[in-house]
């Protein structure tokens, strides 16, 4: 019992990043009925660029974690214009597979780059771990599990305490209605793929500090953990997505302990195709929303 707690502390805490990465899929999808299948390669790029800041100029966490937000905002910008915006097809599939090509472009970018290596990532904590009520916490999952509640809040207070957000959630229920009231919904999409870029870079320098490392293959892994916990959560639903994201952590890291680390992705895949089956609007999915 003691290890199954410990492990759903953990998860928690992991899950909680995992609600990040589900929530730029989410918000992006509520504004513009569209995947985003670049996400996870666009954070990657500003990781990368973090790094390499990082090994440059030694001791500049604080730079690097600057540089890697600005990139993942210049790049989420790059392919918002590119994917969403020139694309004018009213078929989602259309821009899916813009975003998808952009996703490829990004990743041999940073593979011709990069020369396909990995970049080390400095942890702020080390491998230090502190008692909590008599379990053990290792610091990089705090900082990470912190810096990642105080972004839900901040995310929380802009759209449900700004006439930014209230402009938001008005394009995500009715877009036609949105236009009609005077809502510049092109702007409106331009902001939020910099707000998702902006926490998207932070969560996932923090993540790749976590793992001690950034590799090329940091973009799937991101792009799938987001699209499971948007799914597991409900497409569009931001409650959703941070239950989806704190459900798929703990469910991870029971499975690495008790199956082993192999086991621990094709236990949430499972889950995902469970979900799938018995509940494919996911926890808090109402079904979609009106254009």
């Amino acid at each position: 019992m003691l290890d199954f707690i410990q492990n759903v502390l953990d998860g928690i805490m992991v899950g909680a990043s995992y609600a990040l990465l589900g929530l730029g899929f989410t918000l992006v999808f509520g504004v513009m009925r569209r995947l985003n299948l670049s996400y996870g390669p666009t954070l990657t790029m500003g990781v990368y660029a973090g790094a390499w800041i990082s090994l440059q100029i030694h001791e500049s966490l604080l730079l690097a974690l600057c540089v890697s937000v600005l990139v993942s905002v210049l790049v989420g910008l790059l392919v918002e214009g590119v994917c969403f915006r020139a694309v004018r097809s009213d078929n989602p599939l259309t821009s899916m597979v813009s975003a998808f090509a952009m996703w490829m472009v990004l990743e041999e970018i940073i593979i011709l780059l990069t020369w396909g290596r990995l970049f080390p990532v400095e942890n702020p904590t080390g491998l230090a771990t502190f008692d909590i009520g008599g379990f053990m916490v290792r610091g990089d999952y705090f900082i990470l599990f912190v810096s990642a509640v105080l972004l839900m809040g901040l995310i929380y207070w802009l759209l449900y305490r700004t006439a930014y957000g209230r402009a938001v959630r008005a394009i995500a229920t009715n877009r036609k209605a949105a236009q009609l009231m005077g809502i510049n919904v092109a702007r409106m999409s331009s902001t939020v793929f910099v707000l998702t870029s902006a926490f998207g870079g932070l969560v996932a320098f923090f993540i790749a500090a976590s793992l001690h490392q950034i590799t090329p293959g940091f973009g799937l892994w991101a792009t799938v953990k987001g699209l499971i916990v948007m799914i597991l959560g409900g497409i569009g639903s931001i409650p959703g997505a941070i239950l989806g994201g704190l459900l798929l952590g703990v469910i991870e890291l029971q499975a690495l302990w008790y199956l082993g680390g192999g086991y621990r992705d094709l236990v949430a895949f499972l889950v995902l195709f469970v979900f799938l089956v018995v509940r494919p609007r996911g926890i808090l999915g109402t079904g979609a929303a009106r254009d």
